[in-house]
C-alpha cells in the first residue's frame, strides 16, 4: 500500500509541475496584434441602478491600426489606491457603441465588428468599485482579442 500510495503521489506531483509549467509558458505568449490596438479619451461616469445601487461607466475609444476585423476582446481594469498600488483588477469584455443604432447602446464586437483603421467609442461598466481607490481614471489593457 505505501508504494502503491507512493506512486500515486508521484503521478500527481507530475501533474501539477507539468501543468504549471505548460500554462504559464502559454500565458506569457501575447498576441503581436494587441499592439495594433489603441484606447484613449478615457473619462468615467456613474449613475443609479434600478435598486438604487450605484454603477459606475469607463468611457473612451478604441481604435484598430491593424489590417484585421476585430469580432471580440478583453480587457483589464486596474485601479489603484493612495499609495500607487492595484487596489482592484477586473477583467471584462469590450462593449462598443452600436453604430446606426436610434438611441445610445453598446454591445459587444461580435455584434459590431471593428474594421482595420476604424475606430469606435466604448463602455465597460462596473457594479462595483473598491473604496480604496484613488478617485483617478483607471488604467485599461486590451488582453485578448478574436478576429
Amino acid at each position: 500500500m505505501i508504494i502503491g500510495g507512493a506512486v500515486v503521489l508521484a503521478v500527481i506531483l507530475a501533474f501539477i509541475i507539468f501543468g504549471r509549467g505548460g500554462s504559464s509558458q502559454n500565458a506569457n505568449q501575447q498576441d503581436p496584434y494587441l499592439s495594433k490596438l489603441q484606447i484613449s479619451n478615457l473619462h468615467m461616469a456613474t449613475a443609479e441602478n434600478f435598486a438604487g445601487g450605484s454603477v459606475t461607466y469607463i468611457l473612451g475609444s478604441v481604435a484598430n491600426a491593424g489590417d484585421k476585423k476585430l469580432t471580440g476582446a478583453r480587457v483589464q481594469v486596474f485601479f489603484k489606491n493612495s499609495l500607487g498600488e492595484v487596489a482592484q483588477k477586473e477583467t471584462l469584455p469590450l462593449t462598443v457603441l452600436l453604430p446606426n443604432s436610434p438611441y445610445v447602446d453598446y454591445a459587444p464586437l461580435d455584434r459590431a465588428p471593428l474594421g482595420g483603421g476604424q475606430q469606435r467609442d466604448f463602455r465597460l461598466t462596473l457594479e462595483h468599485v473598491t473604496a480604496d481607490w484613488d478617485g483617478q481614471v483607471p488604467q485599461i489593457k486590451i488582453i485578448s482579442v478574436n478576429y
